[in-house]
C-alpha cells in the first residue's frame, strides 16, 4: 500500500469512527428518550391518554317537587327526550342542522338560538338543538346518528306541571337559563350544561337554589370522534329539596273554577297561623308553554289580552279597598278616642264641606246609626264624619297593624305594597298640604289608598284573630318552631268585638248588605263586608240627570267588586278576600264567592285529612 492509499484509508477510518459515533449517539438518545417517556413518565402520559379517551360530564339533579299541604305534586318531573350537538366535533354546525332538519322541525327562530349559543359558549360545551322530542323523532335521529358527527341524544328529565294554570301565579315556572340568570348566579357550572332550567317566576324562582340540588358526573369512554363507546363510572347528583305547600290543591282548583272567566283575585288564609290554602289570580296562564318553548303566538295572546293572565293580581294588582277599608277606619277612631262607642250619627244621603258635596251610596240616606249599623249598612256619611274626626295619620297606623300599606313578605317576588297615605306622604309626593275633603274619601276607602287582594285577606285574617299580627305564608316550616311570633296588634277586644258585630250584621242580618250572600249551613256561618271601588268619578252632571247602571256601562268603567269575610263566625278558622276587577257590585257579584269559598273551606277542614310534611330540606334558608 503506497503512502496516499494509506492517507485515503485512514480518512476512510476517522470518518466512520465519527459517523459511527453519532449514530451511537443518536440511538443512545433516542433510547434514553424513549426511557424517558415510557418509564419516568409513563404514569403522566398514561392519564392523558385516559384523558382523551376518558370524558367527564356532568349530571343535572332531579330538581325537587312541589307538594301542597297533603302531598299532591304541583310541580314534578317527566321524561325529556332531546337532541344535543357538541360545535367541536362537526364539520359545519350549520350544515349539521340543515341535516337535522330533514328528521324533525327545527324552525328559524330555533336555529338562530343554537347559532347565538354556540357562539356564546366554548366550543366543547354541548348546545341544546330540540327537547320534549317524541319518541318517533326521538328513534328517527338515533338511526341517522353515525351520519350526524357531534350530534348527541340523551334522556333527561323536564319539568311538568300538571294542574296548569291553576297554580301559575304560585309556582310560577322555570325556562332556560339566560346571560342575565348567569351573572346573578355565581356561574354556578349546573347553569352550563345544555337545557338546563331555573326557576323563571313564583316559588320556583324564590326557592330555585334549594330545588335545583347538586350536580353528579360520568365518566364515559369515546373514540377520536368523540362518540361514546361505553359508561365507565357514574356518580349521581343529590335531588333538590321538595317543597311543601300551605295551600289545599282541591280549594285552590275549586277557587279558579269558582271565578270562572271573571277578571279576578282571591285569597284564602287560616286565621290561626296564616297558612294561604288558596291564592288565585285569574285568568292564569299555562307554565308548561314557558318550559318547552313558548311560541310567539302564545306570548303575543298573553300580552294582549284585556284580563292580564301574566299580572299576579293577588299581590301585585293595587285597588282602592272601598268599603271593606271601614272596619280599620272604625277601630282607629275607637282607639284614639275620636269617637266613643256609642257615637251615633245622622245620615240624609249627602253632606257638605266647603264647595264640595259628598255622597253616601243610598240616596234616601240612612237615618240616625251608630257603629255597628254603620257597618252593617255600609253607610258613607258616617264614615266621611269618623275620618274628618280621626285624620289620615292615626287611620294609616292602624292600618300598618292589620298589614295595609306595606308588602307582607310572603314568599313570592315583585309584591306590591300598596298605599295608606298620610299628611307627610302627600307633601313629600305633591307639594301640597292634606285637605279636610281627602280624610272624607279615605275613610271610605277611595283617593290615593291602594290594596292588594293578599292584603285585604291579611286584614280580615287579623280582625278574625284579633290578637296577633299573623303573616301569610305559602311554605310549611320543617316544624311550627321554626315560625316566627307574630307581633300583638295591640287593639282592645271591646273595639274590636264592635266591628265583628258590625261585620256579623253584614252577612246574617236581613237588612245587611251581604244578607243574600250569607252561609246558610247551621255551624258554618260567615261574617264579612261589601265593597265597591269606583275606577272614575262620577260627575255632577251624571248625577242630576241620573248615573247609569253598573251593568250599562263599558265594562272597563265599571266598579270594582271587593269582598271580605270569615267563618266560621263564633271560633273564627278562615279568612277571605275576593276582588273582581270592574264586578260592579261586591254585594252580588264578590259575595257570593267569598260565601262559596269559605263554606268550601270548612267542608274541607284540614282535621278531616292528614297534613304531608315531605322531604322539606332547608328550602326556607335556601331561597334563590
Amino acid at each position: 500500500m503506497d503512502r496516499r492509499d494509506a492517507s485515503r484509508f485512514k480518512g476512510f477510518t476517522r470518518r466512520s469512527l465519527m459517523l459511527g459515533g453519532m449514530q451511537v449517539g443518536l440511538v443512545s438518545a433516542l433510547v434514553g428518550r424513549l426511557y424517558y417517556l415510557q418509564v419516568l413518565e409513563a404514569d403522566r402520559y398514561e392519564m392523558l391518554a385516559d384523558e382523551n379517551r376518558i370524558s367527564m360530564r356532568m349530571l343535572p339533579p332531579l330538581r325537587g317537587r312541589v307538594l301542597d299541604r297533603a302531598g299532591e305534586e304541583i310541580a314534578s318531573n317527566r321524561r325529556n327526550y332531546r337532541v344535543l350537538i357538541v360545535p367541536e366535533q362537526t364539520d359545519s354546525v350549520r350544515g349539521t342542522l340543515q341535516k337535522l332538519g330533514q328528521l324533525i322541525n327545527i324552525d328559524d327562530t330555533q336555529r338562530a338560538r343554537v347559532l347565538r349559543e354556540v357562539e356564546r359558549k366554548r366550543k366543547f360545551m354541548t348546545v341544546t338543538v330540540a327537547d320534549n322530542l317524541t319518541w318517533d323523532e326521538f328513534a328517527r335521529i338515533n338511526l341517522y346518528s353515525p351520519d350526524l358527527p357531534g350530534v348527541q341524544l340523551d334522556v333527561g328529565e323536564t319539568r311538568a306541571y300538571p294542574f296548569g294554570a291553576v297554580f301559575s301565579h304560585v309556582v310560577g315556572y322555570v325556562g332556560p337559563v339566560s346571560q342575565q340568570d348567569i351573572k346573578e348566579m355565581d356561574d354556578d357550572p349546573l347553569l352550563e350544561l345544555p337545557g338546563f332550567r331555573v326557576g323563571k317566576l313564583g316559588l320556583e324562582k324564590v326557592y330555585d337554589k334549594a330545588l335545583r340540588g347538586e350536580a353528579g358526573d360520568s365518566q364515559v369512554e369515546v373514540n377520536a370522534y368523540g362518540r361514546v363507546i361505553r359508561e365507565l363510572e357514574r356518580r349521581d347528583g343529590q335531588a333538590g329539596a321538595d317543597l311543601v305547600l300551605t295551600v289545599d290543591a282541591g280549594l285552590q282548583r275549586f277557587t279558579t273554577k269558582r271565578l270562572g272567566e271573571e277578571s279576578a283575585a282571591a285569597v284564602v288564609m287560616d286565621v290561626n297561623n296564616g297558612d294561604v290554602l288558596a291564592l288565585v289570580s285569574n285568568p292564569g296562564f299555562d307554565p308548561n308553554l314557558f318550559n318547552v318553548g313558548i311560541s310567539g303566538a302564545d306570548w303575543r295572546q298573553l300580552n294582549t289580552h284585556k284580563h292580564k293572565p301574566l299580572l299576579n293580581k293577588a299581590l301585585q294588582g293595587q285597588y282602592p279597598p272601598g268599603s271593606t277599608f271601614k272596619m280599620v277606619v272604625a277601630l282607629a277612631a275607637l282607639e284614639s278616642g275620636t269617637i266613643t262607642p256609642d257615637f251615633r250619627c245622622s245620615c240624609s244621603g249627602s253632606v257638605e264641606l266647603g264647595n264640595n258635596k259628598f255622597h253616601c251610596w243610598r240616596k234616601g240616606g240612612h237615618g240616625t246609626l251608630g257603629l255597628v249599623d254603620a257597618i252593617k249598612h255600609s253607610c258613607d256619611i258616617f264614615f266621611y264624619e269618623v275620618g274628618r274626626r280621626t285624620g289620615p295619620d292615626r287611620i294609616a297606623e292602624m292600618s300598618r297593624r292589620f298589614g295595609l300599606g306595606q308588602a307582607t313578605g310572603i314568599d313570592l317576588p315583585a309584591e306590591r305594597p300598596g298605599l295608606i297615605p298620610t299628611r307627610d306622604w302627600k307633601f313629600a309626593t305633591y307639594g301640597s298640604r292634606w285637605s279636610e275633603g281627602e280624610s272624607l274619601i279615605t275613610a271610605i276607602g277611595q283617593g290615593y289608598v291602594l290594596t292588594t287582594p293578599l292584603q285585604l285577606a291579611t286584614m280580615v285574617t287579623r280582625l278574625a284573630n284579633g290578637q296577633k299580627q299573623v303573616k301569610p305564608r305559602l311554605v310549611r316550616p320543617a316544624a311550627e318552631t321554626q315560625a316566627p311570633e307574630a307581633k300583638p296588634l295591640g287593639v282592645s277586644p271591646y273595639a274590636l268585638n264592635l266591628v265583628l258585630l258590625g261585620m256579623n250584621a253584614v252577612t246574617n242580618s236581613q237588612s245587611g248588605t251581604a244578607y243574600q250572600a250569607r252561609i246558610k249551613t247551621a255551624g258554618m256561618e260567615m261574617a264579612g263586608k261589601t265593597g265597591s271601588a269606583q275606577v272614575r268619578r262620577i260627575s255632577m252632571h251624571e248625577r242630576e240627570t241620573g248615573v247609569k247602571k253598573q251593568e250599562e256601562r263599558p265594562w272597563e268603567d265599571r266598579d270594582h267588586a271587593l269582598f271580605v269575610g270569615f267563618a266560621p263566625v263564633v271560633n273564627p278558622r278562615y279568612a277571605c278576600a275576593v276582588v273582581v276587577e270592574h264586578g260592579a257590585s261586591g254585594a252580588k257579584m264578590a259575595g257570593p264567592i267569598c260565601r262559596d269559598l269559605l263554606e268550601e273551606a270548612q267542608k274541607r277542614d284540614p282535621a278531616r285529612k292528614p297534613m304531608f310534611r315531605g322531604r322539606f330540606a332547608g328550602a326556607e334558608s335556601a331561597k334563590g
